[in-house]
C-alpha cells in the first residue's frame, strides 16, 4: 500500500500543504466549480452513454420475445441478463487490484473491456435474428437460452465498464465537482438506454416510419437490430481507440490528499469485508435491498402486459420522446441540490411518491383491456400514459432518486479504494432493484388465471402471448 502524502494543516486560511508544495483549500470542497473538470465532465458522460447502450437493448429484447409468443417465465429468465449489475461486486476487487501503472489503473479494465464490447456487439449482429426466430428465411421459436447467455455477456462487460467508470470518476474530478459524478451517470445512462431502446424500437418499427418519417410506405422500418448491433459495435472501437491514444490517467495531487493504495486482490476482498461490517453500511444495505419491493416488481411487467392487451409495442417506446427533455434536464436541475452535503433528502423526498407510482401503473395494466378496442387506442389515452411516465420520471429512482442516492454513493465513498466502495453501493441499489423484478415475471404465470377452451390448440393454458390471441380471435368469431 502506497504511503500517503505527508500534510501540515494551516489554521490561518483552511488550508494544507501537501508534499509536493500545493495548497488544498478545505473549505473549497464543499463548493462545486467546473472550472477545469469540463473535459472530464464530457469524457465521463460520453462513457455512461456508451454504457447504457447494451442497457437499453436488452429491454428492447423482451418486447421482441413477447411478440413471439414466448411465457412470462421465460421473460422472467430472459431478466437474468440484467443482473451483472447487481452482482458486479463479486469480480469488483479484481478490477480494483489487477492493472497496469503505465497504462492507467482504471484504463486498464476500460479499454480492453470496451474493445470487447464492440466486438461482441458486432458477432451479435450476425446471429440475434436468428435466435429470435425473426429470420426470414427459417422463422422458428426464440432460443431464449442462447439470448440469455448473449445478453447477459454483454452486460458483464458493461457491467465491468461500470465499475472501472465509477472508480475513475473519484480521481478524474477535483474532490469539490465529484456530486457531479452522479449527474454524469444519470444523464449518461439515460441518454444510452433512449438511444438503445426507444429511438431503436422506433426507427425499426415499419408503421412508425412510415407515419412520421417516410413520404411512401415500405414494409420495414430505417435500422434493423443486426444493423444497428453492428453501427454501435463500431463506435465502441473508434471511440475506445481515441480514448486510449489521447486520455492520460493521472491522479491530481492538488484535489486529494491520499493516493490509491496497490492491494493485491486478496487485500482487496478482505478491505470489502471490513467495509460491510461497518454499522452504517449494514443499514444502508437492508434499506437498499428493500426499498425497491413495491414499486419494481409492478415495473417489469407493465409495458408486457400492455402489448399482451393489445398496445403496440412501437407506440409504448414512443411515449417516452416526449419525456426526453424531462429525463435530461431534471438531473442537472437537482444536481445544486445533491453537490450539497445531504444529497438524500431529493431520495426522501420522492420515496413516497414512488410507493404511490406502482399503485398507478397496476391500475393502468388494469384498464388498458377495457381501453382498447379491436386494436383502436382512443387519443385521449395516449396522454393518460404520457402524464403516469411523466410522474413516474418526475419522482421515480430512475431520475430524481438515482442523481440522489448517486451522489450520496460519491460523497461517502473512500477515493483509496474508490472502485470497491462505488461498486459495493451500486451493488446493493441494483440488487434491491433486480430481485422483486425477476420474482415477479417468474410468478405471473403461476398467480394468473385463464380459462381457454380453443380445439385447434392442444393443452392450451393461454400461458403466451401467441395462445391468448389465438383464443380472442377464436371468441370473436
Amino acid at each position: 500500500m502506497s504511503a500517503r502524502k505527508r500534510t501540515a494543516r494551516d489554521p490561518q486560511d483552511n488550508s494544507v500543504t501537501i508534499e509536493d508544495g500545493n495548497k488544498v483549500d478545505l473549505l473549497s470542497e464543499d463548493n462545486s466549480d467546473m472550472k477545469g473538470d469540463e473535459w472530464n465532465i464530457a469524457l465521463l458522460f460520453f462513457l455512461y452513454v456508451l454504457q447504457g447502450i447494451p442497457l437499453g437493448l436488452s429491454s428492447a429484447i423482451p418486447m421482441y420475445l413477447q411478440n413471439r409468443g414466448v411465457s412470462y417465465r421465460q421473460q422472467a429468465q430472459f431478466s437474468f441478463v440484467h443482473w451483472p449489475f447487481s452482482v458486479k461486486l463479486l469480480w469488483a476487487p479484481v478490477v480494483d487490484s489487477l492493472f497496469s501503472a503505465r497504462f492507467g489503473r482504471r484504463k486498464s479494465w476500460l479499454i480492453p473491456t470496451q474493445y470487447l464490447i464492440g466486438l461482441f456487439m458486432i458477432f451479435l449482429s450476425s446471429k440475434v435474428e436468428y435466435w429470435l426466430g425473426v429470420e426470414a428465411s427459417d422463422v422458428h421459436t426464440p432460443s431464449i437460452h442462447i439470448l440469455t447467455f448473449c445478453f447477459f455477456c454483454l452486460n458483464f462487460l458493461a457491467a465491468t465498464q461500470d465499475i472501472a467508470v465509477d472508480g475513475w470518476a473519484l480521481t478524474m474530478l477535483h474532490r469539490r465537482n465529484v456530486g457531479h459524478a452522479s449527474t454524469c451517470n444519470s444523464v449518461g445512462q439515460t441518454t444510452g438506454y433512449f438511444l438503445g431502446y426507444v429511438i431503436f424500437v422506433g426507427l425499426e418499427s415499419a408503421e412508425f416510419c412510415n407515419t412520421y418519417i417516410r413520404s411512401s410506405a415500405l414494409p420495414y422500418g430505417i435500422v434493423t437490430l443486426p444493423g444497428f448491433l453492428y453501427f454501435w459495435g463500431i463506435i465502441f472501437l473508434v471511440s475506445t481507440t481515441l480514448v486510449a491514444l489521447f486520455k492520460r490517467e493521472r491522479s491530481p495531487s492538488h484535489t486529494q490528499l491520499t493516493h490509491e493504495p496497490d492491494l493485491g486482490v486478496a487485500q482487496t476482498y478482505k478491505l470489502l469485508w471490513n467495509i460491510t461490517k461497518l454499522p452504517s453500511i449494514r443499514t444502508t444495505a437492508i434499506i437498499l435491498l428493500t426499498s425497491k419491493t413495491r414499486s419494481n416488481s409492478s415495473s417489469p411487467l407493465t409495458s408486457l402486459k400492455m402489448i399482451d392487451a393489445g398496445f403496440p409495442k412501437d407506440k409504448l417506446a414512443m411515449m417516452a420522446i416526449p419525456l426526453v427533455p424531462l429525463q435530461i434536464f431534471l438531473p442537472l436541475a437537482i444536481s445544486r441540490y445533491t453537490v450539497g452535503p445531504k444529497p438524500m433528502n431529493i431520495f426522501i423526498a420522492a420515496f413516497p411518491y414512488r410507493l404511490l407510482f406502482g399503485l398507478i401503473a397496476a391500475s393502468l395494466v388494469w384498464i388498458t383491456p377495457f381501453v382498447i378496442q379491436e386494436g383502436i387506442i382512443p387519443i385521449y389515452y395516449y396522454g393518460v400514459i404520457i402524464a403516469v411516465y411523466a410522474l413516474h420520471q418526475r419522482t421515480g429512482y430512475d431520475e430524481s432518486m438515482f442523481v440522489a442516492v448517486m451522489a450520496f454513493f460519491a460523497r461517502v465513498s473512500d477515493p483509496a479504494v474508490g472502485g470497491t466502495y462505488m461498486t459495493l453501493l451500486n451493488t446493493l441499489s441494483n440488487l434491491g432493484g433486480n430481485w422483486p423484478g425477476t420474482l415477479a415475471l417468474w410468478m405471473v404465470d403461476s398467480l394468473t388465471y385463464k380459462a381457454c377452451s380453443v380445439p385447434e390448440l392442444n393443452n392450451n393454458t393461454c400461458s403466451t402471448n401467441h395462445e391468448s390471441e389465438f383464443q380472442r380471435k377464436y371468441e370473436g368469431g
